[in-house]
């Protein structure tokens, strides 16, 4: 029997699909399972290894305590809403009515999802920087979208803007942009972020961003796309608790969007999940809550584990390429004699004990070409864990 579907169209999306048809595992669930194998530091997925504020833990654990452990409305609790509400005023500005234009969603992943559902119709392109989060190509894939890029060139992995303006068209229906970016750490500036929101009035066309480490910068500022001029009557904004509050593994995530938009995506949001994470929105209310001193507190300790990796990624003779936010930074693996990454990250545990993932899981063949002897490292780990990962990363050069 031949299967065939959404199954098919989300792998092949997403480059999973071999050729004999099978689904191939991600190469984060490879990479993983390797560092368990061998007892290696996994520096590939981008999870912390240290709980979030106590606050927000302990509020979880009061809420469930207290019963909330139950469904919650399907849009999210009155609670969670007004403090997006309120988060989106404090750091931008922007003014979201927490009653019709908050959406509270199963991490950000499925806010991704259920919003390019909710948008697309087969045929309709949507345009992405390149590389992108693996998620976007396989979910472009099950709407029945056609999916255009923009490479990010290294090493600032900045785009060409007249190659942006070139690829999104009339056929454009939505311009998905992420910043901070993962997997290049780097922050999108005013000037690219704005050619966006002006070639989507050009083309009417919707913004969907993915701001999911919109407090971990170290030096560029995060702009909201929504802050633009233009750009807040036709913008999905996304994020979620999990990067922010060392919370990964509770998946809340939220949109913000005017209220037709927020209605669309509810209508496939309440087919996927329906709900979840009762207990964990009030915490995660109250992580938004925090003062200003715990936003910027995290993004310092964050720069300083980068530098910590990066200074032992240089000592052992990586070609170092800056990350101006997220979980990671980019490093050339090229001069240590090793230009083909994937084949690199699969040796990188018996070489040095150390576990990351290639670029080229990120991106598409012409452009994983052109990269190919680039590697992502995770930085969001204890200190001592990243200093002896530094100490067995040098015996790369020995």
């Amino acid at each position: 029997m031949t299967v065939t579907g959404a199954w098919r169209a989300a792998a092949g999306g997403a480059g999973l699909l071999g050729a004999d048809g099978a689904v191939r595992p991600t190469i984060f669930a490879e990479m993983s399972a390797l560092a368990v194998r061998t007892g290696a530091i996994n520096l590939g997925q981008g999870f912390p290894d240290e709980d979030g504020p106590g606050v927000v833990l302990d509020t979880a654990i009061a809420a469930i305590r207290d019963g909330a452990n139950q469904y919650p409305p399907g849009i999210g609790i009155p609670l969670l809403r007004q403090a997006v509400a309120d988060h989106q005023r404090r750091f931008y500005g922007l003014e979201f009515d927490p009653d019709r234009e908050v959406l509270v969603t199963a991490g950000a992943t499925e806010a991704i999802a259920a919003t390019l559902l909710a948008l697309l119709e087969p045929g309709d392109e949507v345009v992405t920087f390149e590389p992108f989060y693996d998620e976007y190509g396989a979910v472009i894939a099950l709407a029945g979208g056609v999916h255009k890029t923009v490479p990010l060139e290294p090493p600032a992995f900045r785009p060409d803007l007249d190659r942006l303006r070139s690829t999104v068209s009339d056929r454009t229906r939505v311009i998905l942009v992420n910043t901070p970016h993962n997997p290049t750490g780097a922050v999108l500036d005013r000037e690219t972020l704005q050619t966006v929101v002006d070639l989507a009035e050009r083309h009417d066309a919707v913004i969907v961003t993915d701001e999911v480490y919109e407090h971990l910068t170290f030096g560029p500022r995060h702009i909201p796309v929504a802050t633009l001029d233009g750009a807040r009557e036709r913008t999905v904004t996304i994020s979620s608790g999990g990067k922010t509050f060392n919370t990964t593994g509770w998946k809340v995530g939220w949109l913000t969007a005017p209220a037709e938009l927020v209605t669309a995506v509810l209508a496939v949001k309440q087919f996927l999940t329906y709900v979840n994470g009762a207990p964990f929105q009030p915490a995660i209310a109250a992580g938004l809550a925090l003062p200003d001193e715990f936003f910027t507190g995290i993004a310092a300790a964050l720069a300083h584990k980068r530098d910590v990796l990066s200074a032992g990624l240089q000592a052992a003779g990586f070609e170092v390429h800056p990350s101006d936010g997220t979980y990671f930074v980019v490093a050339d693996a090229a001069a240590l004699g090793h230009p083909d990454a994937v084949e690199f990250c699969r040796r990188l545990p018996e070489l040095a004990g150390v576990v990351a993932v290639p670029l080229a899981a990120f991106c598409r063949d012409d452009y994983a070409a052109r990269t190919a002897s680039l590697v992502r490292f995770a930085f969001c780990k204890r200190v001592d864990v990243l200093e002896e990962a530094a100490r067995r990363l040098a015996s790369l050069r020995s």
